[in-house]
């Protein structure tokens, strides 16, 4: 391949996809190289066995109305489905009465009304704290404010720093793909500039130009865009020379947390409500949230999130649909139990090119945001979910931040 470039972008995910289009109006010599075989990251839609696509991993145009994706989406002529979630309902009221979700949803917004304020305090002092911290001590609903935590940040109340967790913008709207967040993704990405299976494994800045290490070979650029998740920054998976020890200290502050799928056949899903939810259980955080039918397809999707997922995975595969399976019996009879049927699930802690899902801020280390996201020599900047202060955990957030990076590279470059 040609080994010189003005502009190289390193991870080709949403962000990654987001930069390469900004750089692609400028005329400059552009490359993506993506250690997958594949672009879009954790945004990834399979088609399975029944014919129906699904989304492995970012499913949610979240804040909607707000979402800079949502149009470029639609016009692309892929069907944007506006129908809200119900994420806060329980099907049939099933083992969670009306009473107790109303007592869980003002559980809900009385901590996140307490988070706001302790943000407006740290913003004083300087001095941030866990979001659980703020919880009722031995309250009843922290269990299932926990499991939100793990579904949402990827981890529990413990691991969250109150400062960060009150910067991110969320408007409420939430809408899907209905043929999948990552085939729509994907459809954005120009295959002509992006060389997958072509991981970086060093970044070389001691010269006149910077050099990238890939098992194909070395490539020379005049600028670089990195696009990979924390992880792979923080385990040194991806390396820089002379190093970075300032942005592995950071990318360490903002660690991925963790967000599982399972997906399940229903034999007769006719008994199920057409979009409708589940808890699994109101008295634990080790539980997962059950999605019914979704776009009324024949399926539920269950989600797990946090130490309950890591733990799953590090049992095995198949450790995640068999706890799924265990939890919908319990809650729904043995007879539906047997109806159900295994499609999949994912394991993105034991995917080498994630070790995780999205990011969260650890307590008191907000700030890494922004250290992270700053550019080294004028030649090298930063981009991802990760760098955004508040569409953090986001496929937009990401887009963005790719913009905001090639921005920078081309007023760099002149």
């Amino acid at each position: 391949m040609k080994d010189h470039f003005d502009v190289a972008v390193v991870g080709v995910g949403a962000a990654g996809i987001g930069a390469l289009r900004r750089l692609a109006r400028t005329g400059l010599e552009v490359v993506g190289l993506e250690a997958r075989g594949r672009v879009g990251g954790r945004a990834h839609t399979l088609t399975t066995a029944p014919g129906f696509p699904v989304d492995c991993g970012a499913e949610w145009l979240h804040s909607a109305d707000h979402n800079p994706l949502v149009d470029p989406i639609a016009r692309a002529g892929f069907t944007v489905d506006r129908s809200p979630p119900h994420w806060m309902r329980q099907a049939f009221n099933q083992h969670f009465t009306p009473d107790e979700q109303r007592a869980y949803r003002a559980a809900f917004d009385a901590l996140d009304e307490k988070v706001d304020a302790a943000a407006r305090i740290a913003a004083k002092t300087g001095v941030d704290r866990p979001v659980s911290e703020l919880m009722a001590p031995g309250g009843r609903w922290n269990p299932p404010l926990d499991a939100f935590s793990s579904y949402y940040n990827g981890a529990e109340f413990d691991c969250v720093s109150v400062v960060d967790y009150s910067a991110y913008q969320d408007s409420g709207g939430n809408w899907r793909v209905r043929e999948g967040y990552g085939t729509a993704l994907s459809h954005f990405a120009d295959a002509d500039r992006i060389m997958t299976a072509c991981p970086v494994t060093t970044i070389r800045h001691d010269g006149p130009a910077l050099q990238l290490e890939t098992p194909r070979g070395a490539l020379t650029a005049r600028a670089v865009i990195v696009c990979v998740p924390t992880s792979i920054l923080s385990e040194g998976r991806l390396t820089f020379a002379p190093g970075l020890p300032g942005k592995a200290e950071a990318a360490a502050g903002l660690p991925l947390g963790l967000a599982d799928k399972v997906f399940l056949q229903v034999a007769e899903p006719e008994g199920l409500p057409v979009e409708g939810h589940l808890f699994g259980h109101i008295d634990r955080t080790e539980t997962a949230s059950y999605h019914l039918r979704p776009f009324g397809r024949p399926y539920i999707e269950a989600f797990l999130g946090g130490r309950c997922a890591r733990g799953l995975e590090n049992e095995g595969k198949g450790a995640l649909a068999a706890f799924a399976l265990e939890e919908l019996g319990q809650l729904m009879g043995s007879d539906f139990r047997r109806g159900l049927s295994v499609l999949g699930e994912t394991r993105w802690a034991h995917d080498p090119w994630a070790l995780g899902s999205y990011s969260h801020a650890l307590p008191g280390h907000a700030p890494d945001r922004q250290v992270l996201a700053a550019p080294v020599e004028e030649r090298i900047f930063f981009a991802g979910e990760a760098t955004h202060a508040t569409w953090y955990s986001t496929v937009h957030g990401a887009w963005e931040s790719g913009e905001r990076a090639a921005d920078e590279a081309i007023a760099a470059l002149g």
